[in-house]
């Protein structure tokens, strides 16, 4: 019983870095309205970044943040400012084009840059240390602090989407974007705002994952299809909703890998089948 207690904690933690991928992804659906199919790749880039960034400056792993997250937002501004802007209004097609070649040139570069070997960002004892929750259960300190990190991040969103100005503009860019000149608000730019935001978010998990696993340049459509799923089971706009989605994603996960490590990947992804079925609105309704 102790052990699968531990393996479902071991599945809720590993949902907190889910949800940070789904954040910025949930954020490009439900305010600007695109299947940014290049998601996964710019995470990637954010990895690399950190790894630039910790070779570079002889930066610690975790301190890394402060470099690439700043770094991710203002190119999140610039390419909804520069090239998602251009082709927006004009349905669905043409930023799904974009964010697909997006992702092409993405992938290529980073082969280019840095071959496809496995990377990884070294954090030190860190990566190894636990807490003992329980006599004979224990929870490792760097999956616990990304779950906190997801928590603490998904609370700021929450209260910048509904506690200040910005926010109010990122939900009027959602719901009615000719409102947005009515309050004052140059529409452009608001996008521009919303796609640095979800990017920089998208960073901090990127930073995480760069600790925790390795990566390659080919791994971002893994990261969007895990955030694709996350951001469906819970509810398309909904920050707790891709919270939860990613939690139970997983939890599935998790409990597939105990049952048989090739059940892993295939769990998550027969739980979102299930859900996508049963409930295609998602768990939790647009902006709780």
């Amino acid at each position: 019983m102790l052990e699968w207690l531990g393996i479902v904690i071991q599945g809720i933690l590993t949902g907190g870095l889910y949800a940070l991928f789904a954040a910025g992804l949930s954020m490009s659906f439900g305010i600007l309205r695109i299947v940014n199919l290049a998601h996964g790749d710019l995470v990637m880039f954010a990895c690399f970044a950190a790894l630039v960034a910790a070779d570079a400056f002889g930066l610690p792993a975790l301190a890394t943040f402060v470099i690439v997250v700043p770094l991710m937002f203002v190119l999140g501004y610039g390419l909804q400012r520069g090239l998602l802007n251009r082709v927006l209004g004009g349905g669905e097609l043409p930023p799904l084009l974009v964010t697909f070649g997006l992702s092409i040139v993405l992938q290529n570069g980073l082969l280019q840059a840095f071959s496809a070997d496995n990377r990884k960002l070294q954090a030190g004892p860190i990566e190894v240390q636990s807490l003992e929750m329980l006599p004979g259960l224990a929870v490792g300190v760097l999956p616990l602090l990304m779950f906190v990190s997801a928590v603490a991040l998904l609370a700021l969103l929450h209260a910048l989407f509904f506690r200040t100005g910005t926010g109010r503009a990122f939900r009027a860019a959602a719901d009615d974007p000719r409102t947005l000149s009515h309050m004052g608000y140059e529409p452009r730019r608001v996008y521009a705002l919303a796609m640095g935001t979800a990017l920089a978010v998208c960073a901090v998990a990127a930073v995480f994952m760069a600790v925790r696993t390795q990566f390659t340049p080919l791994a971002g459509p893994a990261r969007l299809l895990f955030a694709f799923e996350a951001v469906i089971i819970g509810g398309m706009g909904s920050i707790w909703g891709t919270f939860l989605g990613a939690v139970l994603l997983g939890v599935a996960q998790a409990v597939g890998a105990a049952l048989d490590p090739a059940l892993e990947t295939l769990a998550g992804h027969v739980l979102f089948f299930v859900l996508l079925v049963t409930r295609p609105q998602g768990l939790i309704a647009k902006g709780k």
